[in-house]
């Protein structure tokens, strides 16, 4: 195969899409099922090149789930016919049926004559790796023309892979944390690492950490690694998801980070950083990259490839409403112990987004207040507003990359609730709303609830403290001056039982906690709410907590 048919070597079935043209006759036809991935995938150009040298006379392109015996987004298809001629300005015609999701739903939209194309295949060519892109408008066309590739201002790049993750990377939670190169690269073992994650746009994921003590001594010397782009670990940059089942999500991160062959990077300068990481993020991109790569990968080759219009006329304000996503989501982040940045609950620490509550100190006093009016007063708002200011700050990038790139009469701003990628609080499932069914990002007051119990339980063994920011200990030495508001257990020991048994058992101490938090007048109060966001069986709010 690599003898004979080195532009399709890459997959059999491109092997046979090239065969069948070799025995077609002069003004034959070539009629053909196949995955669609000799379409777009840059191992497949050379083949794509030989192709559009005869005529396509038609296509059904059927995307996923064309077959019922079939499941899954992987196994992606098209059906065409192939002349074998070459006519100047031939135009084929093109059926995408991509977006239904069954069988049934594909052939009664192909019946109807709808999404219809008919395409020059010479105009395939204006776009970069000239991927059959039948639908592509005269508009983005025209933007590859006259834009600059992202690959002549910024560096996209493909990272590590160590080939053994469960042997070099951790979660930041699983080292020492004085092992962590947070703070400072002496002496530490284990680095950030970005490593993917799930759909999440402008911050976040920034949980894994890769062993690289002695300049990564030990994955350089494991065979089967590979360490690439190695001077611009450290950098700071954006990155996204190589793979994902979604659209692609871009998220910047500072300084101090290695990256990976699944979590790439794209360096730059601040200014353009900020630019590209609005427009990757954009609708605009998102259409652009259905023509590029409308596959599940994301490689650096096709990010290289996108097309930036830098209109120095925009680029202030695009900077600016981008630094506030990106604020807005590591607020987001940050809220919850998953961050190494958490520096306590929100519940109990009160920190709020400006300018929700106008001159808001950082610790609010919430003795003598209730669990209930912190979490409807404060924490619950503060996720509303974050919420509301993040979609509207996408919509407005979107509205401005819609002007510079002339597509007002192919794209809308509007982003749809379940795609704004912060949390946002409901008190039951109940009320959650339809526009944020499906969305990773809801949480109910149970899901608040049962974080402050873990934020608790770790100040009732010493891991967090009500009188200092983020971790009190994860390792190293006690320092028992950290602990005055509340003291943490002495033997470290917490029971757990059916019934009361023991006078320092987790209840007791829970109800110690919340009378350093909120005050004692309060105690019933809060237990009866906790109680009652968390449901279950009991008589009375202790048996429902225990």
């Amino acid at each position: 195969v690599k003898k004979n048919f080195p532009n399709s070597k890459a997959d059999l079935f491109a092997v046979f899409i090239e065969r069948c043209g070799q025995m077609a006759k002069k003004n034959g036809y070539q009629a053909m099922i196949t995955q669609h991935a000799w379409m777009f995938l840059s191992s497949f150009e050379k083949l794509r090149t030989k192709l559009l040298a005869v005529d396509i006379v038609n296509m059904a392109h059927l995307g996923a789930r064309a077959f019922e015996e079939i499941g899954g987004e992987v196994v992606q298809t098209t059906s065409f016919v192939i002349r074998k001629s070459h006519i100047a300005d031939y135009k084929g015609e093109y059926c995408r049926l991509i977006e239904p999701t069954s069988q049934q739903g594909k052939e009664d939209m192909f019946l109807a004559g709808e999404n219809r194309y008919a395409a020059d295949q010479s105009n395939f060519s204006k776009i970069p790796g000239s991927p059959v892109a039948y639908w592509v408008s005269k508009n983005i066309e025209e933007d590859f023309q006259i834009g600059i590739l992202l690959s002549k201002v910024a560096s996209p790049k493909q990272g590590m892979a160590t080939a053994d993750n469960a042997r070099f990377v951790r979660k930041w939670y699983e080292p020492n944390i004085s092992k962590i190169a947070l703070n400072g690269f002496n002496g530490v073992k284990w680095f950030p690492y970005n490593n993917g994650g799930g759909y999440r746009r402008w911050y976040g994921f920034n949980t894994d950490v890769v062993n690289w003590e002695d300049n990564g001594s030990e994955i350089k010397s494991f065979p089967k690694a590979y360490v690439r782009n190695e001077k611009d670990y450290f950098k700071s940059g954006i990155t996204w998801n190589a793979i994902t089942s979604s659209d692609i999500s871009v998220r910047y991160f500072g300084e101090g980070y290695i990256f990976s062959n699944a979590g790439m990077a794209i360096f730059a300068t601040q200014e353009k950083l900020l630019f590209i990481l609005a427009f990757i993020n954009s609708l605009v991109a998102k259409k652009i990259l259905s023509a590029i790569s409308p596959t599940l990968n994301y490689n650096a080759g096709d990010i290289a490839n996108l097309p930036l219009l830098l209109k120095q006329d925009y680029m202030n304000k695009i900077n600016r409403k981008t630094q506030e996503c990106i604020d807005l989501s590591t607020s987001d982040w940050d809220s919850y112990e998953t961050s190494w940045d958490f520096k306590g609950h929100p519940l109990v620490l009160g920190r709020l987004p400006e300018p929700v509550w106008g001159d808001v100190p950082d610790r609010v006093a919430f003795q003598n207040t209730s669990i209930s009016y912190t979490y409807q007063m404060y924490w619950k708002k503060a996720c509303e507003y974050r919420f509301e200011k993040l979609k509207a700050n996408e919509e407005e990038l979107n509205r401005i990359f819609i002007d510079i790139y002339g597509l007002q009469d192919e794209l809308t701003p509007d982003v749809a609730d379940k795609d704004v990628t912060v949390h946002r609080i409901f008190d039951t499932k109940d009320d959650v709303p339809e526009s944020m069914q499906g969305s990773n990002y809801v949480r109910t007051k149970r899901d608040e609830i049962v974080s402050l119990l873990s934020y608790a339980v770790g100040c009732i063994f010493g891991r967090y403290s009500l009188d200092v920011d983020g971790l009190a200990y994860a390792g190293g030495e006690w320092d028992a001056g950290k602990y005055k508001t509340f003291l943490p257990d002495h033997d470290d020991v917490i029971p757990i039982t059916d019934e009361e048994y023991l006078e320092d058992d987790i209840i007791s101490r829970l109800c110690d906690w919340l009378k350093a938090v909120y005050g004692a007048d309060t105690l019933e109060e809060n237990l009866d709410f906790i109680a009652g966001a968390l449901g279950g069986k009991g008589n009375s709010s202790r048996e429902i907590i225990r």
